[in-house]
């Protein structure tokens, strides 16, 4: 199955690229918080053991997706490089913050148990509101997330990897969920991310090591040609 790193790298790129958004979709489609009373400490309530399964979910979808962004990052070393992994770093830093996020679910359900839910928001905003909490795992790094895939896209569409249409999609996506409630409405903006990504991963399933490899360094001097490059890190 994996013939050399080239392979290996192709194969997990595409893998990831489809699960982590479908996870994040799945997460979504399951959460009470997305159906139920706006204020997540009730609708966590309601059903604790989905509230519980929607978090793992969007914990990994966001560590996956995060992993997933090196892959995109392979395609961009011809053109578009500096930009690439400046804006990567920024999207992989962005989803790591995003995951740590996710602990905070538990915490709402336990609140909403033993506490009304004005209580409960009193109480959360003053814990969410901690400088060490604002400026360590919330600001900026969520919009790196949210904004930097998008972006990251447009480079992969420029390196000529993507359709413009990926990268479009992604973009009126992310838009569009950070504009309107969280809730039934954002089932529609994720599954479109899911279908743009799901894209790009199939397209790197589907196509050979030969034109995988192409799309790294090309020969000069003091560069890496493909054939060079998969024989010293097969």
């Amino acid at each position: 199955m994996f013939k050399d790193s080239a392979d290996f790298r192709r194969i997990v790129s595409g893998v990831l690229l489809i699960v982590a958004p479908l996870l994040q979709l799945v997460a979504v489609v399951i959460d009470p918080g997305t159906w139920g009373d706006e204020r997540e400490m009730v609708s966590y309530g309601v059903n604790p053991a989905l509230t519980q399964v929607q978090s793992v979910l969007y914990h990994w979808s966001y560590l996956l997706m995060a992993l997933s962004v090196f892959g995109l990052l392979h395609v961009m070393r011809r053109r578009a490089v500096v930009f690439g992994h400046l804006v990567g770093a920024l999207t992989i830093l962005g989803y790591v913050n995003m995951s740590a996020l996710l602990l905070i679910d538990p915490v709402e359900w336990w609140l909403g148990r033993h506490n009304t839910p004005a209580e409960s928001e009193r109480i959360l905003g003053e814990m969410l509101d901690l400088p060490g909490i604002v400026f360590g795992f919330q600001m900026p790094w969520l919009f790196f997330a949210v904004f930097g895939l998008p972006v990251l896209l447009i480079g992969v569409w420029r390196a000529g990897f993507a359709h413009w249409a990926v990268p479009l999609v992604a973009v009126l996506s992310s838009v569009g969920s950070m504009v309107t409630e969280y809730g039934p409405v954002t089932v529609p903006f994720w599954a479109a991310t899911a279908g743009a990504l799901g894209w790009v991963g199939v397209k790197a399933l589907r196509m050979g090591r030969e034109e995988w490899i192409s799309y790294y360094p090309t020969a000069a001097p003091g560069r890496t040609t493909p054939d060079s490059y998969a024989n010293t890190t097969a």
